[in-house]
């Protein structure tokens, strides 16, 4: 597959990302309102630096899946499952039920080790109401992030940036091209609602450790 074409597929993956949220309680994952064709991040043609700014340098964990993610700038507490691949390709989202959790997607790296490690949440649940994520968008430059392993250690991050970007404008390079350091995306809808849907996506990003010396405390 020729460099363009790689890309082409990243883009139509990440268009389908989480374009569920918001929909009808079904107690299924979803990826209804998607308008690209869905397919798995092609992580091999994801290369370059996200662009966040350096903090202190942090030593990479030893894998662990996430089992629990914790942001108190914004009262996140919740269980983190396993998301795979749907049927059709397209990246899995959580469930829409009453007890909505974040999953992280078990292709990328767990959280501490080297490299992006995705975790994605809904910001409604249809008539469950708020999700997990309903206040991603609200975490600033330095907030803190902690995500509790498996192996009952815990992997603490600190939010670099935050985006809100058009789903048909997903930044897939910066989301999930390679990076020299334990990094951390959170992913969610946002914007305006479009019928069951949401225009736009929210992403956090987040490096392992401590703040950057410029970031400033909440």
């Amino acid at each position: 597959m020729s460099p363009l074409s790689r890309r082409a597929a990243l883009v139509a993956a990440a268009g389908a990302l989480l374009a569920g949220c918001g929909g009808h309680p079904t107690g299924q994952a979803t990826t209804a309102g998607a308008t690209s064709t869905p397919s798995a991040p092609d992580h091999s043609a994801s290369s370059g630096a996200s662009g966040q700014s350096s903090g202190r340098a942090a030593h990479p964990l030893a894998r662990s899946v996430p089992v629990g993610l914790r942001i108190p700038a914004i009262g996140v507490d919740t269980p983190v499952m396993r998301l795979g691949l749907a049927g059709d390709g397209s990246v899995q989202v959580p469930p829409i039920t009453a007890h909505d959790q974040a999953g992280w997607y078990e292709h990328s790296p767990t959280p501490g080790q080297t490299g992006p490690s995705v975790i994605l949440a809904h910001v409604t649940v249809g008539a469950y109401g708020d999700g997990v994520f309903r206040h991603l968008d609200r975490l600033r430059r330095g907030d803190r992030i902690a995500a509790r392993l498996e192996n009952g250690t815990t992997a603490e991050f600190t939010v670099t940036e935050v985006r809100t970007v058009a789903k048909d404008a997903f930044p897939t390079k910066a989301v999930y091209g390679n990076v020299d350091r334990p990094e951390l995306r959170l992913i969610t809808c946002g914007g305006p609602r479009t019928g069951d849907g949401y225009r736009d996506n929210v992403i956090v990003f987040a490096a392992l450790g401590t703040a950057p010396s410029s970031a400033g405390e909440r």
